[in-house]
């Protein structure tokens, strides 16, 4: 049946584009579903300038820019203040998301078909050293084309990569009515 998914990803942003394309290469079946229409496939990202956080990448080596997972994390919870038991679980997704910032995100990038621009800003500056708010070095990557350049590895009818094709997408959708049934509290 065409409405059969192992997985409904709700939002066809950026990270629900990622999300899909991640389930189905796992060769699950998934739906994409979306308020928006395919003009609007991934989201705000699709309007942003196409920056990307990514940490001791090639890009920066070239330009003499001195970055590591150590320093880039030390700058994350120099902003993130992550200073209370309720901390754990963002300061795990923190070191994670900066693991794979150092790691295979440029990679994963390059494969999906992103290429970067080959000069490094500053997203946000910090006080030159890792201990006060905002980035110690540039990290702040470009994609050619933009925030268009970001969305265009996924068709407008298929919200995964060409090879993934075990997705469906669904536009316009809106959830009109839930029902709760009164006992399942």
């Amino acid at each position: 049946m065409a409405g059969d998914a192992d997985v409904i990803v709700v939002g066809g942003g950026l990270a629900g584009l990622v999300a899909a394309t991640e389930i189905a290469d796992a060769g699950k079946r998934v739906i994409v579903v979306d308020q928006e229409g395919e003009q609007s496939l991934g989201g705000q990202a699709f309007w942003s300038f196409g920056g990307l956080f990514l940490v001791d990448s090639l890009e920066q080596r070239r330009l003499g820019i001195k970055d590591s997972y150590d320093l880039a994390l030390q700058d994350w919870l120099g902003s993130a203040g992550f200073d209370r038991d309720e901390d754990l679980w963002p300061r795990r997704w923190a070191e994670a998301y900066v693991a794979f910032a150092a790691g295979e995100k440029r990679e994963w990038l390059r494969a999906m078909g992103h290429r970067i621009f080959p000069v490094v800003g500053w997203a946000e500056r910090g006080g030159y050293d890792a201990m006060g708010h905002g980035n110690s070095v540039p990290r702040f990557h470009v994609t050619w084309g933009t925030g268009p350049g970001i969305v265009e590895p996924w068709p407008p009818d298929l919200p995964v990569p060409p090879q993934s094709r075990c997705a469906d997408d669904h536009q316009r959708h809106r959830r009109r009515r839930q029902r709760v049934d009164p006992r399942a509290r």
